[in-house]
């Protein structure tokens, strides 16, 4: 497992542990989402700024500047951002450790029509979508 330092650890605590919309809706109202969660994204996955910028739909010189502070995100960013760290969580909590969850994100898979989890994550939609699949599993689902 990917030793995460403990600022990444602290920052996920307060983090919902799957995606809810009420537990997202609340924490964007109630906290700020900021360069540090951007840098959580990057610290927490072996996944590197090209693709971490695709899932935020934004150019990969955006993302970088995304990770200085005292940088201010649009609305959607900052959901994006949750919703990724939200699904890093879970994916975590199932496959139980972050070296295991990339493996499966980037996996061809039968039940992402034979692309990889991965590629779905640049939407709210498909964000849910493999935050679905996640639960399943849990619950005895194989996917």
């Amino acid at each position: 497992m990917k030793r995460v330092a403990s600022a990444e650890n602290l920052l996920l605590i307060d983090v919902p542990g799957h995606i809810n919309d009420s537990e997202i809706l609340s924490f964007l109202y109630t906290r700020e989402v900021n360069w540090q969660h951007v840098n959580a994204i990057k610290t927490l996955t072996d996944f590197n700024d090209t693709i971490i910028s695709d899932w935020l739909n934004v150019s990969v010189k955006t993302f970088r500047e995304y990770k200085k502070p005292p940088t201010t995100f649009k609305e959607n960013v900052k959901e994006q951002v949750l919703l990724l760290l939200a699904l890093i969580k879970h994916g975590i909590a199932v496959f139980g450790s972050v070296k295991e969850f990339d493996q499966w994100l980037n996996r061809s898979n039968f039940y992402f029509d034979n692309k990889s989890p991965n590629a779905y994550l640049n939407t709210v939609t498909g964000l849910r979508f493999v935050d679905d699949r996640l639960t399943a599993m849990e619950y005895g689902d194989n996917v």
